[in-house]
């Protein structure tokens, strides 16, 4: 019953869904898929996470970067472009981890569907599917599968406010992806292993109680997001550039730029006051790396060094807020 609730989330169906430890392995498990065609080609955004990355460069023979605008939003003409005769798989996530940029995936559906009128009436019969990874979506964005014109839908209970460990992947019909793991032939015999009922309860209510709250919870993020900004843009002493398109990004989504400050000094005196952030996504900051979604959007060395990400949470006040912004203006 509650893999079919959550399944209803996105307009799905409890068979289409394979539950699994979270996104990361839901991505893998999706990028499968390519192990049906040797000479597969993939196609992902240049400001994929390295989830996607990492598992385009396992299992793909050739991987194809799509080029993206200064905001992070994909460049079409782009992707056109790089579709070749071997490209099997396409992944776009819906809203990007860093910038929060929101890709229009209905777009990027509708060129899929016509690459492969052309295909077939040349009598090619490779596939050309389509993956979205919606991990930073699901609380702000309408996910319903038929509208988006996904094949595979990657999901992550943690980033709706339910347990950690646990993570779903939409399967369209007629996707044909190879296991993972092997035994007892649970979930449709991809994921074999006896299902943790307690984490699947607290994911599909959590993503029922997200749902459910999308407008009002957007509309509380579009009024943090402007105090933020408003009161930033006021009060610091070195101008502050803000990152992506406010028409194209999550609400929730506010990172900023410092050009030719430290960043990471700024991290830790903030934290001294109680207010956490990072410099980009957790898997590149702890190992000291230079981000590759900022630098795919064009950002100098110097601009990167003095870049935010700054995201809100459903705990936030707007006192926090208040206090966020005055406390980055004086640092």
């Amino acid at each position: 019953m509650k893999k079919a609730a959550l399944a209803q989330t996105i307009g799905a169906k409890s068979p289409d869904l394979v539950i699994t430890a979270g996104a990361t392995e839901s991505i893998n498990l999706a990028f499968t898929v390519l192990e049906n065609y040797p000479d597969a080609e993939a196609l992902i955004l240049s400001t994929e996470h390295a989830s996607v990355r990492e598992s385009a460069r396992h299992f793909a023979k050739t991987v194809g970067e799509i080029a993206v605008d200064s905001t992070g939003l994909i460049d079409l003409k782009d992707l056109v472009a790089k579709i070749t005769d071997q490209a099997v798989l396409i992944s776009v996530a819906i809203a990007n981890n860093e910038l929060g940029t929101i890709q229009p995936l209905s777009e990027i559906a509708e060129i899929i569907r016509r690459t492969r009128e052309k295909r077939l009436a040349a009598g090619n019969l490779t596939p050309l599917y389509l993956h979205s990874d919606a991990s930073q979506a699901a609380s702000l964005l309408d996910l319903s599968v038929a509208r988006l014109g996904v094949d595979l839908l990657t999901l992550n209970s943690a980033k709706v406010y339910g347990p950690k460990g646990i993570g779903a992947l939409y399967i369209s019909r007629g996707v044909k992806l190879s296991p993972i793991s092997y035994g007892g032939g649970q979930e449709m015999g991809l994921r074999s292993g006896t299902e943790n009922v307690p984490l699947l309860m607290g994911f599909a209510e959590a993503s029922v109680r997200a749902k459910s709250h999308i407008s009002a919870s957007r509309k509380k993020y579009e009024k943090y997001n402007q105090l933020f900004r408003q009161i930033l843009t006021e009060k610091s002493l070195v101008t502050p550039k803000f990152l992506g398109n406010k028409k194209h990004q999550l609400a929730n989504f506010c990172p900023i730029c410092f050009d030719g400050l430290d960043a990471e000094r700024l991290i830790f005196k903030l934290e001294d006051r109680g207010i956490l952030l990072s410099t980009g996504a957790a898997c590149a900051a702890s190992k000291g790396q230079k981000s590759h979604v900022l630098s795919a959007i064009g950002l100098t060395d110097s601009e990167i060094t003095g870049s935010l990400r700054v995201t809100f949470g459903e705990l936030n006040t707007e006192e926090q807020i208040r206090e966020a912004a005055s406390v980055i203006a004086e640092v």
